[in-house]
C-alpha cells in the first residue's frame, strides 16, 4: 500500500518546513515538495501540522489490581489513544510470584493480539528477582526487544521491592542494556500512614492524596538515583509528580547523571483541589502518586521546558466510578479504591493548550515530550519518533485550531467519567495514519482491531541529551 501526504507543514522536534510525504509498504520513502507520485491514498494535509504520532510509554490496559481490571482492554484503550493521535503504547506486563518473565509476557502478548489497533510493546514489571527471572531479563533485552524493567518501591506485599533487589535489577541493565522504570514513593511510611488515618476513621478518597506525601516521593527518588549512580547506569523515574521529587532529578542532572523522568497530564492540570469535591467524587482521582497542591505545575512546566523532565506519558488506568461500580470499592476506605484514572486520549489536546498555547512549550518541545524522546528512551527510535525517510509512517495531521469539549459523553475511552469533564481545548488530530494506513479520518475510525503490531525494541540506553 502506498499513501501520498500532501501540502502540510512539517513539524518534528528539530524542524518545520512545508513538505508531501510519500509512504510505501508502512515506511516513509520520499519527502519533497511538489510530489505527484501515484498511490492508493492521497490524504489533503493543508492547514495542517504534520507531526509523528505520539508515543505513550505508560499504560495499563486489562491490567487487573484491587479485585478488579482496569476498564479498557487493548482494543477500546488502543481505539481511544488513535483517536488522541498517538500511535504507539508501551504497556506493562506484570510478573507473578513464582514465575520467571515469560509467562507474563506471553499473556500480555495474548491480550493485545488481535485486538490493538496501534503498534505496541511492552515493560516487564519485576515483582521478585529470582535467578530465573535474572537470566530473563537478559534474554528479553537481547532476543525479545523487551529492554525496559519496572520495579516499585511502593505497595508493600504486593510490587514493593527492597533496595537490594532494586540494586541487583540496576546491576543486570548494565550487562544487557536495559533500562530500570522505577515507581519512586516510600512504601514502609505510605503503609504507616493509610493503617493510621483509617484507625482515626479518615476513609474519605482526599487522604489517599493526605497519606502519600510529597516527601515520601522526594526521598525515593533520590533513593532510586543514589542506586543507579552506584551501579553506573541510568535511570527513568516514570509519573513524577511533584516539586521534592523534581529537584531530585535537577540535582542529579546538574551533577551529569543519566537521570530521567517523565511527567503525566493529570500533574499538569489537576490538582488536590479534585479530591476536595462534594461526596465520593474524589474518588475520581484516586492514582498514585496522587494529585497535589497546584503550584507544583509551574515547577513541573518548567521541569519540561528546560528538559529536566524528559516525557509526558498517561498512566492510563481507568477504572470506572458507577458503571461497573469500580471506583466504588472503596467506599468507606480510601485504600480500597482502584488507583488509576484516565488518560491515553486526551494527551495530545491538553499538552497542545495547556502547553504551547498557554506559552510552556513550543511546538518542537511538544513533538519532543510526547512522541521523540519517548521514542530515544526506550529504543523505538528512528523507527518511530520522527518524521524521515526510513521511519514508519505514523503520522498526525494536526489542527492547532480544532475546538472540543473533552467529556464522557463524547470520548472513546471505555471509562463512564473524563477528569477533564468540560474543559474546552484548541487543538487536535484531524486524520491519524500508522504504517502510511489512516486509521483515524477526522473523528472516524479507520482502523481495524488486530492490525497493531508488536515492536521489538533496541538496547534501552537513552539517547536524550
Amino acid at each position: 500500500m502506498t499513501t501520498l501526504v500532501k501540502n502540510g507543514t512539517v513539524v518534528t522536534a528539530s524542524d518545520r518546513y512545508e513538505a508531501d510525504i510519500f509512504i510505501d509498504k508502512g515506511v516513509v520513502s520520499l519527502i519533497g515538495q511538489g510530489l505527484n507520485l501515484p498511490a492508493d491514498e492521497v490524504v489533503d494535509a493543508s492547514g495542517k501540522l504534520v507531526m509523528p504520532g505520539g508515543i505513550d510509554v505508560h499504560t495499563h490496559l486489562d491490567m487487573p489490581f484491587g479485585g478488579t481490571n482496569s476498564a479498557d482492554d487493548f482494543e477500546t484503550g488502543t481505539i481511544a489513544a488513535a483517536h488522541g493521535g498517538t500511535t504507539t503504547i508501551i504497556d506493562f506486563a506484570i510478573q507473578n510470584f513464582g514465575e520467571g518473565l515469560y509467562p507474563a509476557f506471553e499473556g500480555w502478548m495474548k491480550k493485545a493480539e488481535g485486538k490493538a489497533v496501534i503498534d505496541y510493546a511492552f515493560h516487564m514489571i519485576v515483582r521478585e528477582l529470582t535467578d530465573q527471572v535474572s537470566h530473563d531479563m537478559d534474554k528479553m533485552a537481547r532476543h525479545e526487544g523487551v529492554t525496559s524493567f519496572k520495579l516499585f518501591m511502593a505497595y508493600p506485599g504486593v510490587f514493593q521491592v527492597d533496595d537490594a533487589t532494586i540494586f541487583r535489577a540496576l546491576l543486570k541493565t548494565k550487562e544487557n542494556g536495559g533500562l530500570i522504570c522505577m515507581h519512586a514513593e516510600n512504601g514502609g511510611v505510605i503503609d504507616t500512614l493509610v493503617k493510621d488515618a483509617l484507625r482515626k476513621g479518615h476513609t474519605a478518597p482526599k487522604y489517599h492524596a493526605l497519606t502519600r506525601p510529597t516527601r515520601a516521593e522526594g526521598e525515593a527518588t533520590g533513593r532510586a538515583i543514589a542506586l543507579s549512580e552506584m551501579a553506573g547506569v541510568p535511570i527513568y523515574i516514570v509519573h513524577l509528580s511533584c516539586s521534592d521529587a523534581l529537584e531530585k532529578v535537577k540535582q542529579a542532572r546538574d551533577q551529569g547523571l543519566p537521570a530521567y523522568a517523565e511527567t503525566c497530564p493529570q500533574y499538569l492540570f489537576l490538582s488536590y483541589e479534585d479530591y476536595e469535591r462534594p461526596g465520593f467524587e474524589g474518588a475520581k482521582y484516586v492514582m498514585s502518586p496522587p494529585l497535589r497542591e497546584k503550584w507544583n505545575q509551574d515547577a513541573l512546566w518548567k521541569g519540561l521546558a528546560k528538559n529536566d523532565l524528559q516525557v509526558v506519558s498517561t498512566d492510563h488506568c481507568p477504572f470506572c466510578m458507577n458503571e461497573p461500580p469500580q471506583k466504588q470499592l472503596g467506599q468507606g476506605d480510601f485504600s480500597k479504591i482502584p488507583n488509576g484514572a484516565p488518560g491515553i486520549e486526551t494527551r495530545l489536546m491538553l499538552l497542545w493548550d495547556g502547553g504551547v498555547r498557554a506559552g510552556h512549550i513550543d511546538p518542537h518541545r511538544f513533538v519532543e515530550i510526547v512522541s521523540t524522546n519517548p521514542a530515544k528512551m526506550f529504543g523505538l527510535w528512528p523507527k518511530k519518533g520522527t518524521v524521515a525517510v526510513g521511519s514508519d509512517g505514523d503520522l498526525v495531521l494536526f489542527d492547532a485550531d480544532k475546538r472540543s469539549v473533552l467529556s464522557a459523553s463524547t470520548h472513546h475511552m471505555r471509562v463512564d467519567y473524563n477528569p477533564y469533564e468540560g474543559r474546552e481545548v484548541t487543538g487536535g488530530p484531524a486524520v491519524v495514519l500508522s504504517r502510511g494506513e489512516v486509521i483515524v479520518d477526522h473523528g472516524t475510525l479507520r482502523g481495524k482491531p488486530g492490525r497493531g503490531q508488536f515492536v521489538k525494541r533496541q538496547g534501552g540506553r537513552p539517547l536524550v541529551p
